[in-house]
């Protein structure tokens, strides 16, 4: 998980890139405006920013520069605009923008986007190591009747939406009562059992509602927009569910 920082002075595109990144895990704060942002920069460097070009107090390739100068570009930076023109794109990346994203912005695009400034934030983080480590003296061998313990051997059973949840066949202490939810196992990463569970819950839905789209947005509390985007990021085929219906 990372904390990323979008400035744009447009609402929406503020909370649906919140929405798409805190989909992905991602912690996301946002500004309105280059002062707002330049406060939260003073607070607290984020991993990554995605930032508007085109913003009425103070443009986003001036705040780029105002980094740069005092020496705040310690983190990656993603330009977005709808409306620049190639130049400015070109200005921002010798400024230090690691990325331009031209709006509307498609999903792909941005998850993409936002992956690779992560690594490269993570590599010019990483320390250099000041002296090369000498070849290490050859390690005394392990006596040749040592055996490694048998390890238990696993089969999937059965869960809900295709979720396959392990078990340990082997002798291992029992599983809590509480430790299944809808054959959805507590160990699981966070991240992939919140995904499992969206995907029983949207299943659920197209096949009581014979796969109306207007029906399950309804009954989710979903605009039909992201609605779609959703199904297509969990691989939920609407089509095939209907007629399970």
């Amino acid at each position: 998980m990372a904390n990323i920082l979008v400035v744009d002075d447009e609402m929406g595109i503020r909370e649906l890139l919140s929405e798409i990144l805190g989909d992905e895990g991602h912690a996301v704060t946002t500004a309105e405006n280059a002062q707002q942002a330049r406060e939260m920069r003073a607070q607290d460097a984020p991993d990554l920013v995605l930032l508007d070009i085109w913003m009425p107090d103070t443009d986003g390739v001036t705040l780029l520069k105002e980094w740069q100068r005092d020496g705040l570009l310690t983190m990656p930076v993603i330009m977005m605009s709808g409306h620049a023109t190639i130049d400015t794109a070109v200005e921002a990346t010798r400024i230090g923008a690691m990325n331009f994203l031209e709006k509307p912005i498609a999903l792909q695009k941005l998850l993409k986007a936002v992956q690779q400034g992560l690594s490269r934030g993570q590599d010019a983080i990483r320390p250099t190591p000041l002296y090369q480590a000498r070849p290490a003296t050859a390690a005394p061998q392990a006596p040749e009747h040592t055996h490694a313990a048998p390890a238990p051997s696993y089969a999937a059973t059965s869960a809900p939406a295709g979720i396959a949840v392990a078990t340990a066949t082997a002798a291992a202490p029992a599983m809590p009562s509480d430790s299944h939810l809808f054959g959805l196992s507590f160990d699981l990463p966070l991240r992939e059992a919140r995904d499992a569970f969206e995907r029983a819950y949207f299943e659920h839905h197209l096949i009581r509602e014979g796969g109306s789209m207007t029906r399950v947005a309804e009954k989710t509390g979903l605009e039909r927009t992201h609605l779609y985007r959703k199904l297509k990021q969990l691989g939920v085929e609407p089509g095939k569910l209907s007629k399970k219906g």
